[in-house]
């Protein structure tokens, strides 16, 4: 066991690797086969993809499902929006549910319920259907990624193989927006929009009955150590009141009353939110989370990242369709490149990066390319060339991610305990969902109100997108820089992390 105070007592020491230290009764399981703990992590990894691929498969068959079920322009938008705003506002608490009631229990549901969900989506025949189902699909997309990278770093107990883990997890992250855009695009050309939802169902039903057979189960801290119902109602209302307020930007704008009432209103609850965990007995977020530097600042460079990021995703496909004339999958083809070279770093070069030099020294250089990346595509002509213009461009972004995304899961989970895992992964996955909730809102305004100031004065239809998009990348470029000198500022380098501790090592008398 470990005393409040991290130490561990003499029944539990880290050389022993039997069972590595616990809180609260939740062991760190070492003595689990390394073949075993690949298999978990390949089951967690396989829900965390189909997950996150319907994030984005579904943005290239929105045309296809409006035509086919006569969504109005704005109802349309909706179809994503009912899935982000119940995916980032349950994150939290998910995470939280998980460190209480096993992490397992909670991975397993949240695939039924997402499996079943993408049924209904599929074979919706009215758009209130259709709305209904992604609204629940984002509950079961919450309840699953929340805990998935609390399950991760517990399975992986030991530096190097964590680092390897953490990586694989990290591809899976942000590869996976990119492969759901070509998969997207290919399954609604070839049988049309319903199976985008309907793949899911087999891949969910066999990933449930794997994480039932494979996972570890553990039993929880249990609900007498955190059943903080008023800090859970305040954060899970913020949360989802503050993502409504961002994806409703679009069609109420920024300045007016819905959204600014609405905004007010979630930073109140949010505001009210941390009073509680501040004086509460047994809080839903217990605050000694994010008193380590390198992990709050990781939170804060997640979310800045994840902006200007989503934004490319996003504003990329319109360049790509709407000046360059590419079709669905020649979009995914096109943005290819990034997930290949995200997969190269996460999966090969970055673990081995982050053992020796550590993920300060690694993420450092991933911002600058990725801000470069963006600052490229700031500058694309009307009358681009894929190879010339965008291809370039993409690959520092891709390597880029691919060096950041490990750096900031590794620290993010740096501080975080066998008994507070879960919340630390689902506070993670929160700051990345309403950090791009926030880009693409932003930046998508920012692009659109651009385009129709140039349409207004004559501007041609391609070269007034073009702008509009030009601009957008800037921004984000610019968000990467702020990201890059945070991290330079805050966090803190392996020999000033040695230099801390031993400044408090106890002194021998």
């Amino acid at each position: 066991m470990v005393t409040d105070d991290g130490r561990c007592n003499n029944q539990c020491t880290k050389q022993v690797a039997q069972a590595s230290c616990s809180k609260e009764g939740v062991p760190v399981r070492e003595n689990v086969p390394t073949a075993s703990r690949w298999t978990a992590l390949a089951v967690l990894c396989a829900g965390q993809l189909m997950v996150i691929l319907d994030g984005t498969v579904v943005n290239v068959a929105l045309p296809s499902i409006q035509q086919d079920l006569g969504f109005s322009s704005s109802g349309l938008a909706w179809v994503v929006n009912a899935y982000l705003v119940p995916f980032g506002g349950l994150l939290l608490l998910a995470g939280r549910l998980g460190d209480l009631v096993g992490r397992k229990r909670v991975f397993t549901a949240g695939l039924v319920l997402f499996t079943a969900a993408s049924l209904l989506c599929g074979a919706s025949q009215d758009p209130a259907t259709l709305l209904a189902a992604r609204f629940v699909q984002g509950i079961g997309g919450a309840v699953t990624s929340a805990v998935t990278l609390g399950m991760v770093v517990t399975l992986f107990p030991r530096p190097g193989e964590r680092a390897k883990a953490i990586g694989v997890y990290s591809f899976v992250q942000s590869a996976g927006g990119s492969l759901g855009l070509l998969a997207g695009g290919a399954l609604t050309q070839a049988v049309g929009w319903h199976w985008i939802f309907l793949v899911n169902v087999p891949i969910g039903i066999a990933a449930a009955l794997a994480a039932a057979r494979v996972l570890t189960a553990e039993p929880g801290n249990g609900l007498d150590q955190g059943t903080d119902v008023a800090g859970a109602l305040l954060v899970t209302a913020g949360l989802m009141l503050g993502v409504y307020t961002i994806v409703g930007t679009a069609d109420h704008g920024w300045n007016s009353l819905p959204t600014l009432g609405c905004g007010a209103t979630a930073l109140a609850l949010l505001l009210g939110f941390v009073a509680r965990q501040a004086r509460a007995a047994h809080p839903l977020l217990p605050l000694r989370v994010l008193r380590a530097r390198d992990v709050s600042a990781a939170m804060g460079i997640q979310a800045l990242l994840v902006a200007g990021m989503f934004s490319f995703q996003f504003l990329c496909v319109l360049y790509l369709q709407k000046v360059l004339r590419l079709d669905e999958i020649r979009t995914g083809l096109a943005i290819f490149p990034v997930p290949v070279a995200i997969g190269a770093l996460s999966l090969g070069a970055s673990p081995k990066l982050i053992g020796r030099f550590g993920p300060r020294a690694v993420l450092l250089p991933g911002l600058a390319l990725i801000a470069a990346g963006l600052a490229a595509l700031g500058r694309v002509p009307a009358g681009g060339n894929y190879a010339v213009d965008v291809l370039p461009a993409l690959l520092p972004i891709g390597v880029g991610f691919g060096l950041a995304m490990p750096s900031l899961a590794t620290l993010a989970m740096s501080a975080s305990t066998p008994r507070d895992s879960g919340i630390a992964s689902g506070l993670f996955n929160t700051m990345q969902q309403v950090g791009g909730a926030f880009g693409l809102a932003v930046l998508s305004t920012l692009a659109a109100s651009h385009t129709d100031s140039l349409l207004g004065g004559g501007t041609g239809t391609a070269s007034a997108l073009t702008a509009g998009y030009r601009l957008a990348f800037r921004v984000a470029a610019a968000l990467v820089v702020v990201a890059l000198l945070l991290a330079a500022a805050l966090l803190r380098s392996p020999a000033a992390v040695r230099r801390r501790a031993d400044e408090e090592k106890p002194v021998a008398v």
